[in-house]
């Protein structure tokens, strides 16, 4: 890794500003091609510039679909784009419903100019940056610019030759510069640099940077308005007041606007600093602007004023000021890669062992799974390769090759342009899709509009393997680049040969420079909220929303890996950024803690009622909530903010706040009808609490998802921090030979040819010889005397039958001790329906038990 290494040191020389070109510039030539999604860029707001653009910035609406979206921003605004001017405003209403905390939007005033047309084409996107997006209105010689920058307190808008008009969306105006404004009446004016006007919602201040303005307000039935008295070249600002307390900052700093926002960032060691310069009209160390609870935690010697002294409460906490235009926030960087930083503990080792042979055991070249979508394979392939980094960390190294080789052989169907499932680059915004979602937003759940959440289809889907596919943007290239840097750490030949072809995933969501001319940069973050959004072009944009932050996590994590395993330490280190403020902002607005005080500054929650929900479930602009566009389970909410299970998650699963949801959901984790496969990743992350509870938790688990292993469950319990001792214990494994199954009133079990089905009526002599095998947490049952597997029925009506050749998971058990009972008696469980064995009439075996204290004992020797 010498390339990567001396990568890291150009950029840390010095210490010098270090935002990183492209990772490349080459046209995407993927198998499936280039083709157009059917919702396309708007095209008179892009006028005069060329793709790529943005699908996911806060902004997004402005461009897509008919362009009058609500935006989720500039907060502590929410705006949209009219035919005539820019309207906006800030949610006078903060409800709880019980599971969500809501602001709903409103249109408090919209800003615009008499002479402009009206004409909805005559406004265009001037420019734009990481953070933030000039608009223009224009007619003839006409024009306002609105400088749409997220955090400051005002709203700026720049006139050339322009008739300022604002227009009131909240009702009448009642005030205007302390006089009132009678409905019908006569016009209120007033001269000046500084006006208020109040309407139902509250008052605003306007201010005038250039000069003395004359403006006049009138209130009718028809319209309330309050209108400049001649065109007008200058800068007006508009902030929403919400306290008299306030006027005195708001006055005292008025006069610096920002335009615009560079991103920045350094890196030294595992260390970076994220860097916020805005581009300031008057004087910049003066610049008034507003911070979010993950901001204030991080940033370094910042200058802030009270918090009485201006404050906006949103759906992410109350926004405080802070003064200047520069901002560093700095960030520990993750140093987990492949691996844990340390060795599983030595009482899980044989059963690690024994999990990866069986898992690897299963996979073959010959028979590679076959991509049908994006994201189904994409889990599970990851999973299966972390197989791979997993045997080499228990020294068992000879595995490797034969995971390796069953996934290139499946990652050689992204490469076949005959394939029924294949990328392709999107033309008309610039991205790389689902080929067969460009114009079916159906297919991979809205790929093809750069937004993975259908909500239409979503209502219906309840298994974790279905959910995970509708929920977030980095779903085929978080979990393609991690399985193209496990190949790739093992077979350079892959790598050199796929190089290219896998950058182009890379490029579709972690490219950091505008000089590439087919991706945006860093497609789903937004650097001022501190995290990604999920959201894309579908159905106009507009709204905000993220419902899986653990899967935002793991598309950085990909892209780090891949940038790794290719000695691009540059990429490396921006993934690394990525991925840190990515769980950071995950930890602050995803994790709630009961324990934490209300009035405490940096609390996102306020309500207690909020916290107590333990997880948010979905964030977005306008609303934060315990609730999934698909279901409603405690452990569905959590684990979704949990997966995939990956060694990096280490730093994302604190103890206090996996704790919580351990205790918040116990009803669930101890309801057998609730599916393992979302036990397996809340025990997961629960183990960075208490690693020994998590491991015999886990044993009693039958199935783990399409996205985890029995072997990465035990691999992730089994390397957390430990000072309590052995993390696994023995008796979590079934009896493993050839043995007779007795009852503990000496019947033993009989299964014949002629009648397949068990039953406790034999003795000794005439018992049937059953071969116990063992499987992830439990194991088959083999009949010797008719070379069957016994099998349970889901139903739990019929008797356990020797009748199936082949085992699957009707055909495995869970066999342990029986709790209570004499040292050698033991308690059956069917893997079928999670019930347990009794004798039923005439001796039959019969899985029916909800409990094992209601189950009948067994010996087996």
């Amino acid at each position: 890794m010498a390339m990567l290494s001396a990568l890291i040191l150009i950029c840390q020389a010095s210490l010098a500003l270090c935002v990183f070109g492209p990772i490349a510039t080459d046209a995407p030539a993927p198998a499936g091609g280039s083709i157009a999604n059917d919702q396309p860029p708007l095209a008179s707001f892009w006028a005069g510039h060329s793709p790529p653009y943005p699908t996911d910035d806060w902004w997004v609406g402005y461009g897509a679909g008919s362009g009058n979206a609500i935006s989720a921003g500039p907060f502590p605004y929410e705006s949209s784009l009219a035919a005539s001017s820019i309207q906006f405003g800030i949610s006078t209403s903060r409800q709880f419903d019980g599971t969500s905390i809501k602001q709903p939007t409103q249109t408090d005033w919209s800003v615009g100019f008499v002479e402009h047309s009206g004409n909805y084409a005559d406004h265009h996107a001037v420019q734009w940056d990481t953070q933030s997006v000039q608009v223009e209105y224009v007619t003839g010689g006409s024009s306002m610019i609105g400088y749409m920058v997220p955090g400051s307190p005002y709203l700026t808008f720049s006139f050339t030759s322009a008739t300022p008009l604002l227009t009131s969306g909240q009702g009448a105006i009642t005030s205007f510069s302390g006089t009132t404004v009678t409905s019908g009446g006569a016009a209120v004016s007033s001269t000046g640099t500084r006006f208020t006007v109040v309407n139902s919602i509250g008052t605003y201040v306007i201010y005038s940077l250039n000069g003395a303005i004359t403006l006049s307000a009138t209130s009718t039935s028809a319209a309330s308005v309050v209108k400049a008295s001649k065109a007008f070249t200058g800068v007006l600002r508009v902030v929403k007041l919400n306290s008299t307390s306030h006027a005195p900052l708001l006055d005292q700093y008025a006069a610096n606007y920002p335009t615009s926002v560079t991103t920045d960032y350094t890196f030294s060691g595992d260390s970076a600093d994220l860097i916020f310069t805005w581009n300031v009209v008057g004087t910049a160390s003066n610049l008034l602007m507003l911070t979010w609870p993950h901001h204030r935690i991080k940033l370094v010697n910042p200058n802030f004023p009270a918090t009485t002294a201006l404050n906006y409460l949103t759906t992410k906490g109350y926004m405080y000021p802070a003064i200047g235009n520069v901002w560093t926030l700095n960030y520990a960087l993750p140093t987990i890669t492949w691996n844990a930083p340390r060795a599983p503990d030595s009482s899980c080792t044989s059963a690690l062992i024994q999990g990866v042979e069986f898992e690897i055991g299963k996979l073959s070249a010959s028979a590679p799974s076959v991509p049908g979508d994006f994201y189904y394979w994409g889990g599970a392939i990851a999973a299966q390769g972390r197989l791979a980094l997993i045997a080499e960390h228990l020294g068992q190294t000879s595995l490797i090759s034969q995971v390796t080789g069953y996934l290139e052989a499946s990652y050689a169907y992204w490469f076949e342009s005959s394939s029924s499932t294949l990328p392709a680059y999107e033309t008309s915004w610039g991205g790389i899709i689902d080929k067969g979602s460009a114009t079916n937003v159906n297919v991979d759940f809205g790929n093809g509009a750069y937004n993975l959440i259908r909500r239409t289809i979503i209502s219906t889907v309840r298994s974790l393997s279905e959910f995970q596919h509708s929920l977030l943007i980095f779903i085929l290239d978080g979990y393609f680049l991690t399985g193209a840097a496990i190949i790739a750490k093992y077979d350079t030949a892959w790598k050199n040969a796929h190089l290219d072809y896998v950058n182009y995933f890379l490029r579709d969501i972690a490219n950091p420079s505008r000089s590439d001319p087919y991706f945006p940069v860093t497609r789903h973050r937004d650097w001022f909220a501190g995290h990604s959004w999920a959201s894309g072009v579908a159905n106009g944009a507009g709204s905000r929303d993220q419902e899986s932050s653990g899967e935002a996590v793991n598309g950085y994590y990909g892209a780090m890996l891949w940038a790794n395993v290719t000695g691009n330490g540059n990429i490396y280190n921006y993934a690394r950024l990525l991925l840190a403020t990515e769980q950071h902002g995950s930890q602050i607005y995803w994790h709630m803690y009961p324990e934490q005080s209300s009035t405490d500054r940096d609390q996102p929650y306020p309500e207690a009622d909020v916290r107590a929900l333990v997880t948010i479930g979905n964030v977005e602009d306008w609303q934060s909530g315990a609730w999934l566009f698909w279901g409603a389970e405690k452990v569905e909410i959590a684990a979704i903010q949990m997966l995939p299970v990956t060694p990096v998650n280490e730093y994302l699963y604190d103890s206090a706040w996996v704790n919580n949801v351990f205790n918040y959901a116990q009803n669930e984790l101890t309801d057998p009808t609730i599916d393992d496969e979302w036990k397996c990743v809340i025990y997961d992350a629960y183990s960075q609490y208490n690693p020994q509870a998590a491991a015999t938790l886990a044993g009693g688990l039958s199935d783990w998802g399409s996205g985890n292993t029995y072997t990465n469950t035990l691999y992730f319990i089994s390397t957390r921090p430990n000072t309590g001792g052995p993390i696994c214990s023995a008796t979590n494994a079934n009896p493993v030979g050839t043995f007779t199954i007795s009852t503990t009133s000496g019947q033993y079990v009989v299964s014949t040819a002629a009648n397949e089905n068990l039953i406790a009526s034999g003795t000794a002599s005439t018992a049937t010889k059953f071969t116990f095998a063992w499987q992830p947490n439990s194991g088959t049952i083999y009949n010797t005397a008719n070379s069957q597997y016994v099998t349970a029925d889901q139903s739990g009506i019929d008797a356990l039958a020797s009748a199936r050749t082949v085992a699957s998971t009707w055909e495995t058990y869970v066999i342990r001790q029986k709790v209570g009972a004499a040292t050698g008696v033991y308690s059956i469980k069917a893997n079928s329906n999670g019930l347990y064995v009794i004798l039923g009439a005439g001796g039959a075996l019969i899985n029916n038990a909800t409990t094992e204290a209601g189950s009948t004992g067994f010996r087996i020797q």
